[in-house]
Order: structure tokens, then C-alpha cells, then sequence
């Protein structure tokens, strides 16, 4: 007899990324790796071709992590993978240094190694999430650069997913935001680090394949507290929306998330052709032929050349692109404008020229 069907879905999830994770360090020369590993940081597993390749899972001790962490250990050694954990202490809870210690446990007892504990503090930029998000990911990024890890598996299921794409929504960004996470994501130099195995599997299979494997998880008391918009979400907001709207808003929004991607994707492409149409001689951009782009394409340069400016993406919102856009599009004479990161936008003799001020 096979597994539970929930463990056997989680397991071929898992297995499938661990088998892209490996075609992309066959297709990667080893020196760009070398060149995207710091210096002093850890040797990346790609440049040494004997040693196996490590991939890590952030696992915080609750269910859908202990589910990734139970597939990826019973996986990659089938692939010739070594399977190690990081877990992250945010320091916001008391004893949270007790319960790091514990999925540290945790992980060792499903053979995962190395295995490692990592404490941050958590700043207040951009709210309690926000905040606890950056610090959450430099974090994993640091530790994924000392050990070599060639990725760096999450546990975000379709449900979180959902969740995300109605946040998006409410913020009113744009079809970007509608795109939900990726499957695979990161930063300069380590564009598919993350990966996110659990995208079209639902919350409740990943706890049913903790339960069956007898894997104990830890429920975090953040996800049901009011105080978080995330938590207000999952437990009053989509309950009411499947409450009017009938089953299968998840697996909508998820599917919303996909179809937004791809369409975004296509036009991030078409805004990266269309921008040096629109630059002169002097690299300046030029605010008639900026006009005449399709306004999706339009904003979308706009975006890309504020942020070479030096604005932070994370901080860039859509109201900023369109005050910046008003300038190409409802130039009255108006001053510049004032965007994050200390950049500004103002119109100069037909040009448009965005800079730090």
C-alpha cells in the first residue's frame, strides 16, 4: 500500500522543484555562480561537481513547513540532494527562543542536516508583517549564502495564495499584485532561490499529511490574532466570501494569480523593449514618444526608470507611478514630484527627468 494521499501529493510537489532545481544547476555555468555567491560567504555547491547540491527549507514549526520539511527529507535523498532546515526566531513572542529550539529538534529527527536557528529583530517599516517579512527573508538569504544552498524551499500553500491575491486587490497596486507569490522568486543574482512547492495544494491537505505521518506542528497564534490584516483575512474574509459566493473562491483566486502573471509577465517584457524606443541620444526620456505607449506599457517604463534611479521597490506604490504619469499624460506646468528614496520626477523641455535629490 502507497502512502496517504495527502503525504504522496506533498511528496510529488516537492520532487518535481527538487528535479527543476537540479536541470537549473546543470543548465548554469559554474562560473556565474562562483560570481553570484560573496565573496567569503560560502562556496556554492554548483562550482565543486562532486560535492551534492543542498537545499534548504524555512520551516517555522507550523504545519504546511513540517509537511515541506517531511517531503523534502524523504526526496532529496533519492535525487542525491542534501536536505538541510533553517528556522527563524522573529524574537516577538515570549519563549520563541524555546519553540526555534524545539523545530530545531524537529528537523534533526526527520534527518535534515545541517539544521540551524537563526534570531532577528524585527525594525517597523512598512507595519508589524511588513517588517517581520524583511527580516524574515535576510535572514534566509544569509544563511543560504554561508551554507552554498543551491534554493531555499517555502511552505506558502494555494490558501495563502488566495489570501494574497485579496490583499493585492484591496490595495488597489495593479495586476502585479494580483499575481500573488511566484513559484520562484528572489533577488539580484539569486533570481530562483525561493521556491514554493505547496501553490496548488490547499492548507488543510498539508496538515492532513503532518496528522497521518504523526509530525508535530506548532499553531502560531499570530495567524488567528485580529491584529493582523492577514489573520482578518483568513478567518472573517474568505469565510464571507465563500459564505456569498459558493466553494471554490481559493482555487479561483489562485487560478486569478496564474492567468495576472502571465499577462503581467508579458507586459514587464513588452516595457523592457519599448524603453530604449523612448530614450534620446542622451539616454533622457522623451515625453512624446512616452505618450504614445499603451498606458500598461507606459507606467511600466516609468516604474523601471524610477527605480534605476535609486526609489525602492518595495516602497514604490501605484499612486507614485501615477503622479509621475500625469506628467507625460496631464502636463500642466506642474513641479516635480517628490517619490521614495529621496527621487524626483520633473518634466524638462519635453523630457522626463527622474533623479535623486
Amino acid at each position: 500500500m502507497g502512502p496517504h494521499p495527502a503525504v504522496a501529493a506533498i511528496r510529488l510537489a516537492v520532487r518535481r522543484v527538487l528535479h527543476d532545481v537540479l536541470t537549473d544547476l546543470t543548465e548554469q555555468p559554474a562560473h556565474a555562480t562562483a560570481a553570484a555567491t560573496p565573496a567569503g560567504r560560502g562556496t556554492d555547491t554548483r562550482t565543486h561537481r562532486g560535492a551534492p547540491p543542498l537545499v534548504l527549507v524555512a520551516c517555522s514549526g507550523g504545519a504546511d513547513s513540517m509537511a515541506l520539511a517531511s517531503a523534502l527529507a524523504f526526496e532529496a535523498p533519492k535525487l542525491g540532494i542534501r536536505a538541510g532546515g533553517i528556522t527563524v526566531d522573529h524574537g516577538l513572542q515570549s519563549g520563541s527562543d524555546l519553540r526555534a529550539a524545539e523545530v530545531i529538534t524537529r528537523m534533526s529527527a526527520l534527518h535534515l542536516d545541517p539544521v540551524e536557528s537563526v534570531a532577528v529583530r524585527v525594525g517597523r517599516d512598512g507595519g508589524p508583517e511588513a517588517a517581520a517579512r524583511d527580516a524574515r527573508y535576510a535572514a534566509l538569504d544569509e544563511a543560504a549564502d554561508r551554507l552554498g544552498a543551491a534554493a531555499v524551499l517555502l511552505g506558502h500553500t494555494r490558501d495563502d495564495q488566495a489570501e494574497t491575491v485579496l490583499l493585492g486587490l484591496a490595495r488597489g497596486s495593479g495586476i502585479r499584485s494580483l499575481s500573488g507569490m511566484a513559484e520562484k522568486s528572489g533577488g539580484p543574482g539569486r533570481t530562483n532561490r525561493y521556491r514554493r512547492p505547496f501553490l496548488q495544494i490547499d492548507r488543510q491537505t498539508a496538515r492532513k499529511a503532518c496528522m497521518v505521518q504523526s509530525l508535530p506542528v506548532w499553531d502560531d497564534p499570530h495567524n488567528i490574532d485580529p491584529a493582523y490584516t492577514r489573520s482578518r483575512l483568513r478567518h472573517e474574509g474568505l469565510p464571507a466570501l465563500e459564505k456569498a459566493l459558493g466553494k471554490g473562491v481559493v482555487e479561483a483566486l489562485a487560478r486569478t494569480a496564474q492567468l495576472s502573471r502571465d499577462d503581467a509577465d508579458a507586459l514587464d517584457a513588452w516595457a523592457a523593449e519599448a524603453e530604449t524606443g523612448v530614450r534620446d541620444e542622451d539616454g533622457r526620456l522623451e515625453c512624446a514618444k512616452l505618450y504614445a505607449l499603451p498606458p500598461a506599457v507606459r507606467r511600466r517604463v516609468l516604474r523601471r526608470a524610477v527605480v534605476a534611479a535609486g526609489s525602492p521597490a518595495g516602497s514604490l506604490f501605484a499612486r507614485h507611478i501615477e503622479e509621475v504619469d500625469r506628467l507625460i499624460t496631464g502636463w500642466r506646468g506642474q513641479g516635480a514630484i517628490n517619490l521614495p528614496g529621496r527621487v524626483e520626477a520633473q518634466r524638462q523641455g519635453g523630457r522626463l527627468v527622474i533623479r535623486q535629490g
